[in-house]
């Protein structure tokens, strides 16, 4: 599986390589960072990292065949970019590629409140099935660290994104 992470935006950024390091060695990961999520990582296995800038790279292609990709944190400018078709930068461009090929996008916005400018543009992705799943905490797993509750939305994102894992406890009938 080939899975894309883009992190946008600067504030939460640590939850999107949070999100990068949970994901299984067998996937082969890129990442993409815009200009404004600053963070080195030492390169890892199955890792490539690209520049926002590097638009020709491989993800912007849909005959590269990624599977998915998901965008923690999501920006309001790069959400309104993807709602709108804007590619300018390699982020939205593999982002549009993703719902020409329809696969799997999911976009985790991270300012709240949201304007009514930020709903329209998150209802006119999911009715392209984009999939639109903020960071919200959940209550009934016991999560009672900032680290446990991260490792809820993580897998709650590899959910939706077809990755097993066992990152919360999850619903039982007990």
């Amino acid at each position: 599986m080939k899975v894309i992470v883009g992190i946008s935006g600067a504030s939460g950024a640590n939850l999107g390589i949070k999100t990068l390091k949970a994901l299984p060695d067998t996937i082969q990961k890129h990442l993409i960072l815009s200009e404004h999520a600053q963070i080195v990582l030492e390169k890892e296995e199955n890792l490539t990292i690209h520049q926002n800038h590097e638009i020709w790279a491989s993800v912007a292609s849909g005959s590269y065949g990624a599977d998915a990709m998901i965008v923690t944190p999501c920006s309001m400018n790069t959400l309104a970019k993807i709602a709108c078709g804007i590619a300018d930068n390699l982020i939205t461009r593999a982002a549009a590629v993703m719902i020409k090929e329809r696969r799997t996008l999911v976009l985790a916005p991270r300012e709240i409140p949201y304007s009514p400018i930020a709903l329209e543009n998150m209802h006119k992705l999911s009715m392209m099935g984009v999939i639109i799943a903020p960071p919200v905490l959940a209550y009934y797993g016991e999560q009672n660290t900032l680290e446990a509750m991260e490792n809820f939305m993580i897998g709650k994102w590899f959910d939706l994104l077809g990755i097993e894992n066992d990152l919360y406890k999850r619903w039982d009938d007990k």
